[in-house]
């Protein structure tokens, strides 16, 4: 153990005591011998132990502490309190611009435990709620993270897709008479991309001379495939194809390896064959085209022989915006102007579904904010038609399963969103009755963001998608695909088991500001990976369908 080594312990242990609300004599205590024990010209390691305890700041509890870091290498406090941290904590002291007292807030207060959680309160603008979180703090906390999670390297897809578009473009003008075609986790529209994949002719020597002569580094390299990463900190992956081959490796790549097995064992075609397109690839195996990002499972290859799959959703299928929140509770724009920037997009309807009074961390509306609330919205309702707003709410799911008001004040809203926001650690017996209930509760329209995960952040509780799902059929509830492009909650690989017992599902954006409402495009292509089509998603109800099934959702209260 050298100096640095100690210091950074003492540090380390002052920060976590400060956090935790402990002792803040110690903590401090221990701060000043970090910096002390960081300036001293000699090795602790080489001081007699009589030394060490006359330094200057240095008493006899810390003196002892330091001799044990010396001879165990390891300070048994520190790792009491290491124990009892959650990792994404100590994620935290490493992000510019918060420090200990500010961590503390959003572990106890927010109950945020991971970075991502934490981005993802920064983007719904629920810091500043808090003392000492201004919006100009918030905003440095938000770049701060945004930069470290880039420096991880697997990157969500409504985060690379601007990247790899202006990549393309770069190597298409870059290697003249090459051709180049994105492929693998980015056209098959996977919510994580771990790599950013292209079929070029371009040789493996022509690319490795160019990109290396541009200052990246090869990750991998073979005869036929090479990848590399820059400062960007994004895998870029290439497979070479000789022009007769391109088209076949353009389809290989573009498929889940179980879809691409079963493919190859049913259709008998030609790996190294010469196809004008990935078309001529499904008309020679006597199949129906299906698109990339249904190559997902051996299914649907059944299903396209038998027959033209379903016309997929699509972006300009959305209709109207269900669940988003203005600045009554944490969102950022105005009711009004929520509403027109959903005019402005040739939107039919809006549903504003502000937090329930549960989540005062949110600014959660309380029963008088409320009627208020509904009396601004029949203003709006008489100025824009024949645009109109629905009152809605995002009720917290509590412990029990009940939620957040009485049926009285539920029996006010033309819709309510039920979503769990707190004590997200549950088994999955917990979980269940948490969720059940709620979906049981008659005046539950559509369970929000069902599993609670945030992609690349926190994994969501543990649920029975197949017994929600039943339960959603049984109690005529509507699932919610939370189209954030960090949530992406209820994950499409459910969907289908939706459809088939005639589930309703909906592609709400969750937003907390206009800009949100583009959100909604994430949520599509990913749905459209389950087949999903606009008659089963809500939120592709003209207004007057929406109307209807807003009755429908009332009459179910009697």
């Amino acid at each position: 153990m050298d100096n640095y080594a100690i210091a950074e312990n003492f540090s380390l242990l002052s920060k976590l005591m400060d956090i935790h609300g402990d002792n803040s004599f110690k903590a401090k205590s221990y701060a000043s011998a970090a910096f002390t024990i960081d300036k001293l010209p000699t090795p602790l390691a080489e001081l007699r132990v009589d030394k060490i305890f006359s330094i200057r700041g240095i008493g006899d509890a810390i003196g002892k502490k330091i001799v044990e870091q010396i001879e165990t290498g390891q300070l048994g406090i520190l790792n009491e309190y290491l124990q009892k941290t959650p990792p994404g904590i100590l994620d935290m002291l490493g992000i510019k611009g918060i420090g200990p007292k500010k961590i503390a807030t959003i572990w106890k207060e927010l109950e945020i435990e991971s970075l991502g959680e934490l981005l993802y309160a920064c983007n719904e603008n629920r810091l500043t709620l808090y003392k000492g979180f201004g919006e100009k703090t918030q905003q440095n906390i938000k770049e701060a993270i945004e930069f470290y999670l880039g420096a991880l390297g697997s990157y969500l897809y409504q985060q690379i897709a601007s990247f790899a578009g202006t990549f393309d473009t770069k190597l298409k003008n870059t290697f003249e008479g090459a051709k180049f075609e994105l492929t693998g986790e980015f056209r098959r529209q996977m919510e994580i991309i771990n790599t950013l994949e292209w079929v070029s002719t371009a040789t493996i020597s022509q690319l490795k001379n160019f990109f290396t002569s541009n200052e990246f580094d090869v990750v991998t390299e073979t005869d036929a495939y090479i990848s590399f990463k820059g400062k960007e900190n994004v895998t870029l992956g290439f497979h070479y194809a000789p022009k007769e081959h391109f088209t076949g490796k353009v389809f290989q790549t573009a498929c889940s390896d179980s879809f691409l097995t079963a493919w190859n064992e049913a259709s008998g075609w030609d790996p190294l064959g010469t196809y004008d397109s990935e078309e001529a690839i499904f008309t020679a195996a006597d199949s129906n085209p299906i698109p990339p990002f249904q190559r997902e499972n051996a299914a649907i290859i059944q299903q396209a022989r038998s027959g033209k799959l379903p016309d997929v959703i699509q972006p300009a299928d959305i209709a109207g915006i269900i669940h988003s929140h203005s600045n009554w509770s944490d969102g950022v724009h105005t009711l009004e102007q929520m509403a027109k920037g959903a005019i402005e997009k040739e939107l039919q309807y809006l549903v504003i579904s502000d937090h329930s009074k549960s989540a005062f961390y949110a600014n959660g509306l309380t029963e008088e904010r409320i009627r208020a609330q509904h009396q601004q919205i029949d203003e709006l309702n008489a100025k824009l038609a024949p645009f109109k707003i629905f009152r809605s709410i995002e009720s917290d799911i509590l412990n029990d399963g009940s939620l957040d008001y009485s049926n009285a004040v539920l029996s006010g809203f033309d819709i309510v969103i039920a979503s769990v926001h707190s004590n997200l650690k549950m088994n999955e017996e917990k979980a269940m009755m948490r969720l059940l209930r709620a979906i049981e509760n008659p005046y539950t329209s559509i369970l929000g963001h069902m599993t609670g995960r945030l992609l690349l952040s926190r994994n969501g509780y543990p649920v029975d998608h197949k017994k929600i799902i039943d339960a959603c059929a049984a109690n005529n509830v509507v699932i919610e695909l939370n189209a954030h492009p960090r949530r992406l909650d209820i994950d499409w690989r459910w969907i289908d088991e939706a459809l088939e017992k005639n589930v309703l599902i909906s592609i709400n954006p969750d937003a907390h500001a206009i800009d949100g409402f583009d959100d909604c495009r994430y949520g599509v292509l990913v749905a459209q990976k389950a087949g999903l089509t606009k008659e089963h998603n809500l939120s592709s109800f003209s207004l007057a369908a929406f109307e209807a099934f807003v009755l429908n959702q009332q009459a179910k209260r009697r």
